[in-house]
């Protein structure tokens, strides 16, 4: 059988690849310590748990509305409007099947073949395999630890092809867990925007990023480009990994285009999961993803302290997600080589840097710290180990 030229331009997810490969070795007896996939081990909170049983009790299930739940998309615009002081029209809120299928939408409607888009290098691999899988052509951007690997209005106007036709940020970002200072990802909206191009803005960590000096949380980037395509996750702030449930913002002229494209890509969202997420936004259930939202602050130190102490730099510190990308090149391995051994001899699962571009593929790995502080210490101590035996 033949198989798409598209299927087979997909790089493999080398994130899930390792996750497979510490799966086998957990099949043979071997206890691993999982630090490659974002996965926070806390699941949902207690009420989404409590009325995900309630909507299962046997009930029929019927599709929902193909932008998603009406009550669910109008509690997500209230909470940005209580959360980041950024009033949201219901109407523009599209429920999703994950944070995946918004950006298929986001691809289906804004890309067509030989569209170019911009994206920092590293970033998130699914998001320009989407972006290329509906025919974009993806600038790979590099950045710097100067730029604390993020997409900066410089480098932005200096990559910038007649072919341009979007931008797509992550703030704060999967690898690297760091975000784009305010000022500069509205220079970066100001800059595309004046040129014609879409702003697609992955915020599905913006939950987990640090609060200001005044205890508040980053506003977002609709707080000041209203028209940019937002996208966002149950899955992270809210522990729902698993449940496959996200949501995107559009622009109202988007709209109905998207309620096409969802229609005829996915139906809806799952029913009982979106009845369930309306527990998300109870004061119960938001003082619960807060703590958790400290706890990984906690986690973070954990694992900075501990890649200092056993000599693995990293050039950034985060200062969102749970992610560490540490530099790996003064062990003479190569980060693929670093995260097979490791994981062979030390039974720690990590993501090497090939994942998440070209610049720092062979240099730098990612560390998830959604996992347990006693994960976290053990996985440090085994890298500490395994270190010792290389320099030996």
């Amino acid at each position: 059988m033949r198989i798409s030229r598209r299927a087979q331009a997909v790089a493999p997810f080398y994130a899930m690849e390792f996750g497979k490969h510490a799966s086998a070795l957990e099949a043979q007896g071997h206890r691993v310590v999982k630090l490659s996939l974002g996965e926070p081990d806390f699941g949902a909170p207690p009420a989404v748990r409590d009325a995900m049983r309630q909507a299962m009790d046997g009930r029929s299930m019927a599709y929902t509305a193909a932008l998603g739940l009406p009550a669910l998309r109008e509690a997500i615009a209230r909470f940005y409007w209580e959360r980041h002081g950024v009033e949201v029209d219901p109407g523009r809120v599209v429920v999703t099947a994950g944070a995946s299928a918004a950006l298929v939408l986001a691809a289906a409607a804004l890309v067509d073949d030989g569209d170019e888009v911009l994206i920092a290098d590293p970033s998130y691999p699914c998001n320009r395999q989407i972006m290329e899988s509906f025919g974009a052509r993806v600038g790979l951007v590099p950045t710097t630890a100067a730029s604390r690997f993020q997409l900066d209005a410089a480098s932005l106007r200096g990559n910038w092809s007649g072919d341009t036709r979007g931008v797509m940020v992550a703030t704060p970002s999967n690898p690297t867990g760091t975000s784009v200072p305010g000022d500069e990802l509205a220079a970066i909206c100001d800059l595309a925007r004046e040129r014609g191009a879409w702003r697609v803005v992955d915020e599905i960590y913006l939950d987990l990023a640090d609060h200001d000096e005044h205890g508040r949380p980053p506003a977002g980037v609709l707080s000041f480009d209203p028209d940019a395509f937002v996208i966002n996750s149950f899955s992270k702030y809210f522990g729902m990994t698993g449940w496959r449930l996200g949501w995107c913002v559009v622009p109202e002229s988007l709209v109905p285009a998207m309620e096409r494209l969802a229609a005829n890509y996915f139906l809806c969202a799952s029913t009982p999961a979106q009845h369930a997420a309306l527990a998300c936004f109870t004061p119960e259930s938001l003082a619960v993803c807060e703590a958790r939202r400290a706890e990984f602050g906690e986690r973070r130190a954990i694992v900075l302290d501990g890649l200092e102490r056993i000599g693995l730099p990293v050039p950034v510190p985060p200062d969102g997600a749970f992610y560490v990308y540490f530099d790996v090149s003064g062990t003479g391995l190569t980060s693929w080589e670093f995260c097979e051994r490791a994981l062979r001899e030390a039974h720690v699962g990590l993501t090497p840097g090939k994942d998440f571009g070209l610049r720092t593929a062979d240099t730098h790995v990612r560390l998830s710290y959604a996992a347990s502080a006693d994960d976290l210490r053990e996985g440090i101590e085994r890298l500490g180990t395994f270190l010792a035996g290389l320099g030996a």
